[in-house]
């Protein structure tokens, strides 16, 4: 990775950034360039991948851009977020923590809790929110040895809870 001087040469590089072409304000194609044709095509077949996933960050982003600006920019978009959380992940030698697909509720819950309060109101119902409590912080996870060694939360631990449980615990972004 040491070729790219950041993450966004290595996209441009792929060709997955659009274009940016303005000139006295008027605004030309944002088409993306061709770029690295086996690995442009082997993201975008990811992405589709990922879009299809449950309980998936990169999911719940395919169907936010998907339903702004239509599935096959969702799905570039989503091939360009694969491509910076690779480079980040190659460059820096850390595992990927999967944010989960409640990443961008989690981001403004009280906006997210006044569209579906607004929501129920429009089909009829009498709606009260009251807020829970901020403190309450999630159990901590068991972790077995290999993944203690990593400090990381265990993933054997929380697949077998997963079943048991209904909500995983809330995993920060790699940025």
């Amino acid at each position: 990775m040491s070729v790219f001087p950041d993450a966004a040469h290595a996209a441009s590089w792929a060709g997955l950034c659009p274009g940016n072409a303005e000139s006295a304000g008027k605004r030309f194609s944002g088409r993306t360039r061709k770029g690295d044709r086996y690995l442009r095509r082997m993201l975008v077949q990811n992405a589709w991948v990922a879009a299809h996933m449950k309980d998936c960050f990169l999911a719940a982003l395919f169907s936010r851009m998907a339903a702004r600006k239509g599935m096959k920019k969702a799905a570039l978009a989503v091939a360009h977020r694969i491509l910076i959380i690779a480079y980040y992940l190659i460059r820096d030698g850390h595992m990927y923590r999967e944010a989960g697909g409640d990443y961008f509720d989690r981001l403004h819950p009280e906006r997210i809790a006044k569209k579906l309060t607004r929501r129920l109101q429009r089909i009829g119902f009498e709606v009260v929110v009251t807020p829970g409590s901020a403190s309450a912080k999630p159990a901590q996870q068991p972790r077995c040895s290999e993944c203690a060694k990593w400090r990381i939360d265990c993933i054997h631990a929380r697949n077998s809870s997963r079943s048991s449980s209904t909500t995983p615990p809330p995993m920060p972004p790699i940025t």
